[in-house]
């Protein structure tokens, strides 16, 4: 490493880069070069401190950033350093743990070709394990048994440790010692185990212990903020103790405790704190920022200093003021996804490449609606992160259940959701099933033909699909979509399972309720084009627009795409064009961490947090949107908007609905209620009665709410939403006979 390398880090890099040893916590703030410190501080303690590449050991959370930090290395230093057998450890937590189990197999109880359960394995495994036991799943769903161990295993806990809690938590530690006992049997280890192993040889043996914390004379840590209690007891092991002065590892922790969005998971943002105090770590703030121009991170930086709990810094960019927020008030979501759509659409013809535009929400439920708009616009999309809507696997099964009432022959959609939730059918039966049809011409008619008692469990599934089709014959669509979803079982199925973690079950709920929305959206543009059927018919039109809409395929993977994401998708990303959508209270910030809703101080802070990570993936161009009207779990909802848009400085954006934010006062904490806000949109005019978010009633119509006023005198004419089977209607107030409510 030459002194030209060292000279293009601005000063607080090259500060954190040459430190001397000592244990030393870098606080990086987003886009501020924390890889580059990282690399460079590799490069700096071989090269110049002469330390030996084979005493450095450098974790990261994943293996991409494991990659891009071994190829910036390897530009460094010489490639020897990085690959060789000698060389820099260099890899994830759970890689360099299963470096070190290979290395010590025998001393940690594990055969010498001990393998990993990947995610899909350990499930297989739970289900073999539960049906050798004889426990049925409509007991113990097995996600739910996997989730329990792992989240077990990732507090350092083992089974013995614990008191059950109740006869359900009796079980529950039961079978995961069967769990632990077939794992030694098969000679397997799964991804929560080799960090726990791997803690528990370390902590155990004394002269292991000893040789390590001997051997690692540098530890670096990338994304500290992500770290979990486990991970942190790992690091303690190598440590330098500076109390005490017994030999071990400087460690060098680089994070941001502005970027801690993943507490679901299990991570503390805390740690950070607590290190410095604990190990006297010295502190180093990179608050440089080569990404985002200067209006973007001045509202970064007036968001999150609205949390309490954090070290403290300020981004800081040479890049100047830049252009300023635009921001987009909608009446509802649909007028929120044509907004955003149509400005994709511009930049596009203006000369942005598409893989430069991202559009960020809270949750996947979310994207349905960008999907629909992208897709009539024909701009090419992909998902990032996850899959498009109608291919969920949640969704596919609430649609297999739909079209099996209006298309009983669907030998599809029947496989895909006989036993889901589970119902004792077995592969067995389906065949004898299968076979039986073809002999009395449709399955319904052959369920007869069955014995036992996975016959009767087919049978019993029979009279459901046929309760069903009766129920929803002359229903309007969303009532009949939600009444599929509730009495099938998959409202229950994913409400009570317990997947690895609670953000994912949340997920499936959210988005079968999007389902829901999904209907009453196609209704109403069902009836802008005069087609207002009910029942099986309008059933089976939105049958074949999912199934148009699910077999659009995204772009290729080598075409320039919008990205559609999470926020916790986009985290490490950054894009010249983000659109940031949904910002409303209990939508972004998720009702989950309100106070009314029985949230805390730290969820709402982590929802900020995670605001913070959504502005600062921008570079040159911000969007801010929000829906005054949201259709949301079935039911209009009114919001105000996120409290998170509020705490930026008005002078920093640029209102093209025409509307400022509504002030913070504005009733902040009722974010799901059902009334609407005050009128405040460009519908307004002095001296009218009707007003936009006014609740209504029509004599023919019923209940609803104005969403739009235009004109004025005999010429006005209001925009009504209505209930789920009339949809949205305009009329002419002169002539319509209206009802304030």
């Amino acid at each position: 490493m030459t002194d030209g390398v060292l000279d293009r880090l601005d000063p607080q890099q090259r500060r954190a880069v040459t430190l001397p040893p000592g244990h030393a916590l870098v606080l990086a703030g987003a886009g501020s070069g924390k890889t580059r410190v990282l690399t460079h501080r590799i490069a700096w303690l071989i090269e110049r401190e002469g330390v030996d590449p084979g005493a450095i050991l450098a974790v990261t959370f994943t293996n991409k950033a494991a990659r891009e930090m071994r190829e910036r290395l390897a530009q460094l230093v010489v490639p020897a350093a990085v690959d060789g057998q000698r060389g820099v450890w260099l890899g994830t937590f759970h890689s360099i743990a299963h470096r070190l189990l290979r290395r010590h197999a025998t001393e940690a109880g594990l055969p010498t070709a001990f393998q990993i359960l990947d995610a899909a394995d350990q499930l297989a495994l739970v289900k073999r394990l539960l049906k050798r036991l004889a426990v049925p799943e409509a007991m113990v769903a097995p996600r739910e048994l996997v989730g329990f161990i792992n989240a077990h295993k990732e507090r350092g806990e083992r089974p013995e440790e614990l008191a059950p809690q109740g006869a359900r938590g009796q079980l529950f530690l039961t079978l995961w010692q069967e769990y632990e006992a077939a794992c030694a049997r098969e000679g397997v280890v799964d991804f929560a185990e080799l960090l726990l192993r791997a803690l528990e040889l370390l902590h155990r043996n004394e002269t292991l212990r000893a040789h390590y914390r001997q051997r690692f004379q540098h530890v670096l840590v990338d994304e500290f903020q992500d770290t979990n209690p486990l991970q942190y007891r790992w690091l303690q092991q190598l440590a330098c103790d500076v109390a005490t002065g017994e030999v071990g590892a400087w460690l060098f922790c680089v994070g941001d405790d502005d970027q801690a969005i993943y507490g679901f998971r299990g991570a503390m943002s805390a740690l950070l704190a607590r290190f410095q105090q604990e190990y006297q770590a010295e502190l180093v703030r990179l608050e440089r920022n080569y990404r985002s121009a200067g209006n973007i991170l001045a509202a970064a930086n007036a968001i999150i200093a609205n949390n309490a709990s954090r070290l403290g810094k300020k981004l800081v960019t040479d890049r100047g003021e830049g252009e300023p927020i635009r921001t987009f008030e909608a009446m509802d979501e649909g007028q929120e996804a044509q907004f955003v759509v149509d400005e994709i659409g511009a930049l596009i013809r203006d000369g942005w490449s598409a893989d430069e535009i991202a559009v960020l929400y809270r949750t996947n439920a979310m994207s349905r609606v960008f999907e629909h708009h992208l897709l009539a616009a024909g701009i090419p999309y992909r998902v990032y992160g996850g899959v498009r809507f109608f291919d969920r696997a949640e969704i596919k099964h609430a649609i297999a259940y739909l079209r099996l009432l209006v298309l009983p022959d669907d030998t599809n959609a029947l496989l895909r959701v006989i036993n889901v939730p589970a119902r004792g059918i077995g592969a067995k039966t389906v065949e004898q099933l299968l076979a039986a049809a073809e002999s009395e011409g449709h399955w319904e008619a052959a369920v007869n033909k069955l014995g036992g008692r996975g016959g009767a469990a087919v049978q019993r599934f029979a009279a459901l699909i046929d309760e069903l089709r009766d129920a929803t014959a002359t229903l309007p669509l969303p009532d009949a979509i939600a009444l599929v979803i509730e009495k099938s079982g998959l409202q229950a199925l994913f409400a009570e399972e317990a997947t690895r973690d609670r953000a994912a079950r949340e997920e499936r709920l959210e988005n079968l309720a999007a389902l829901v929305d999904a209907g009453h959206e196609f209704v109403t543009e069902m009836a802008r084009e005069g087609i207002t059927a009910t029942g099986h018919e309008m059933l089976t039109l939105f049958l074949q627009h999912a199934a148009l809409e699910s077999g659009e395929m995204q772009a290729g993977s080598h075409e320039r795409a919008v990205r559609l994401m999470t926020v916790h998708a986009a985290k490490g990303l950054e894009f010249g064009a983000v659109f940031l959508v949904g910002l409303e209270d209990g939508v972004f910030p998720h009702e989950n961490a309100l106070p009314n809703f029985g949230g805390d101080g730290a969820g709402l802070e982590e929802e900020r947090r995670l605001m913070y990570v959504a502005v600062t993936r921008a570079k040159e161009r911000l969007y801010l949107s929000w829906a005054a009207s949201r259709f949301w779990h079935g039911a209009s909802r009114y919001r105000p908007v996120s409290r998170f848009v509020t705490e930026i400085p008005e002078t920093l954006l640029l209102p093209l609905s025409g509307r400022k934010p509504r002030a913070p006062g504005w009733d902040a904490e009722s974010s799901a209620a059902s009334s609407p806000p005050s009128a405040h949109t460009s519908g307004d005019r002095p001296g009218s009665s009707w007003q936009p978010g006014q609740a209504v009633r029509h004599p023919k119509f019923g209940e609803g709410v104005i969403l739009q006023v235009e004109g004025s005198g005999v010429h006005q004419q209001a925009t009504v939403r209505f209930g789920p089977s009339v949809g949205v209607k305009r009329l002419l107030l002169s002539v319509a006979k209206l009802e304030a409510l």
